[in-house]
C-alpha cells in the first residue's frame, strides 16, 4: 500500500510545484518584481532637470567647470557662428562657399523649418497665416531685400516677433544654407520680373 501511494504522492507535490511556481511567474501583482542580478536600469542615477539634495544647489544637473570649453564648443568665428564681424556689426554676406550643393541643403532644410510658415515661395502665405491669419513675413519685402545676410542668419538664431528663434534645432551650416536658398528664392523673383536669368552667385 505504502509503495503505491508514494508515487502518486511525488506525482501530487510535482504538479503542486509546477502549479505554484506558474503562478508565482504569471500572477500579476502591485509591488516591483525582484531582481536577482540587478542591471542597470535599477541602478541609482539623475535624470534630467530632476532635483537633488546631494548638491548645494538643489540641481541634479551640473553647470561646467568655470574656465572650460566643451568638445565642439569654441566658436571663434563669429562671422560663421553669430552672423556678426570684427566690428559687431551684420555681415554683409555669407561667409562661406555658396555652390549648388549649399542651396540645396537649404532648400531640404527650408521645407522642413520654414515653409510652414513662409509658404514654398517665401510670401509669408504659409498654413500658420492661411488657418490661423497670424501675419507672417514676405522675403521679397523691400525691408528683408535690404537686411545683410547676417541678419537673416541672426533672425533664424535668435527669432524676431513672432518667429521662435531656432539656434538648437537648426546648426550654423544649416542656417547659412537656408539663409543661400531664400537669397536664391528673391533673386528667382527678382529675375522673373525683370526677365533675366537667375543663377547661385
Amino acid at each position: 500500500m505504502m509503495a503505491r501511494t508514494r508515487p502518486v504522492l511525488g506525482a501530487f507535490a510535482l504538479t503542486s510545484l509546477v502549479v505554484l511556481g506558474g503562478c508565482a511567474r504569471g500572477c500579476p501583482s502591485s509591488r516591483p518584481p525582484i531582481h536577482l542580478n540587478p542591471s542597470m536600469d535599477d541602478q541609482p542615477k539623475v535624470l534630467p532637470q530632476s532635483a537633488s539634495p546631494f548638491f548645494y544647489d538643489g540641481s541634479s544637473m551640473r553647470q561646467p567647470v568655470p574656465g572650460t570649453v566643451p568638445i565642439g564648443g569654441l566658436h571663434e568665428d563669429a562671422a560663421f557662428f553669430e552672423g556678426t564681424g570684427p566690428d559687431g556689426q551684420f555681415v554683409a554676406t555669407i561667409p562661406v562657399t555658396v555652390d549648388e550643393a549649399l542651396v540645396e541643403r537649404g532648400r531640404q532644410r527650408y521645407v522642413i523649418y520654414c515653409q510652414p510658415c513662409h509658404d514654398a515661395r517665401g510670401d509669408g502665405k504659409g498654413i500658420l497665416f492661411q488657418r490661423g491669419n497670424v501675419p507672417t513675413a514676405s522675403f521679397h519685402q523691400e525691408k528683408i531685400l535690404k537686411y545683410p545676410d547676417g541678419q537673416i542668419f541672426d533672425v533664424i538664431t535668435n527669432g524676431k516677433g513672432l518667429m521662435a528663434g531656432y539656434r538648437w534645432p537648426i546648426p550654423p551650416a544649416d542656417r547659412w544654407a537656408i539663409v543661400a536658398y531664400v537669397r536664391e528664392l528673391e533673386r528667382k523673383r527678382s529675375a522673373s520680373a525683370t526677365g533675366a536669368p537667375a543663377s547661385v552667385k
